[in-house]
C-alpha cells in the first residue's frame, strides 16, 4: 500500500462511484485507513460526492496504516445522515475480519489501478448494531439454496 497515491485511489474511487450511480447500485466500500479524512498519509482523502452512492463503509487498517475511526467531522456527518452503514476494523481476528478469499471468488466487474469492483451473484445482508458496536456482512443464505 503506497500512502502518497491516496489521492489517486480517491479518484478512482469517484470513477467507479458516478458508474454505480448511473446503474442506481448502491455499495459496499472496503478500503484501508481513514476514508474522507483531509489528511491524505492516513486515509483516502475522498469528498462526500465521491462516494455518495456507498451504502456501508469499512475502514480497514494495515500493518504500517493505524486505523483512527472517524468521528466528528463533517464527512462523518453525511455518513450518518445519509444513513449509511459504517465501519472499522482494526484488529483481525477470528471474530473481526473481512473474508478476502470470498471476495476474490466473486465476478470481476473492473479492476482499477488501486481498486477491485466485484459483483454477487446473490443478495448481501448487513446487520449493525450501533450501540452496542457490533456488524456483520454476508451472504443472504436464503437465497444461496434456491
Amino acid at each position: 500500500f503506497d500512502k502518497s497515491m491516496t489521492i489517486t485511489m480517491a479518484e478512482e474511487i469517484e470513477q467507479i462511484n458516478a458508474k454505480l450511480t448511473e446503474e442506481n447500485r448502491k455499495y459496499i466500500l472496503i478500503g484501508p485507513g481513514r476514508w474522507g479524512t483531509r489528511d491524505r498519509w492516513i486515509g483516502i482523502p475522498v469528498n462526500w460526492p465521491q462516494i455518495s452512492n456507498a451504502k456501508v463503509i469499512v475502514e480497514t487498517a494495515l500493518e504500517d496504516f493505524p486505523l483512527d475511526a472517524s468521528s466528528g467531522s463533517h464527512f462523518f456527518h453525511n455518513v450518518t445522515s445519509m444513513n449509511v452503514g459504517y465501519m472499522s476494523i482494526q484488529n483481525f481476528n477470528e471474530n473481526n475480519f473481512i473474508n478476502y478469499q470470498m471476495l476474490h471468488e466473486q465476478e470481476l466487474i473492473e479492476r482499477t489501478t488501486f481498486f477491485k469492483h466485484v459483483r454477487f451473484k446473490q443478495p448481501i445482508l448487513v446487520k449493525m448494531d450501533g450501540k452496542n458496536r457490533l456488524a456483520i456482512i454476508h451472504l443472504n443464505r436464503e437465497e444461496q439454496q434456491d
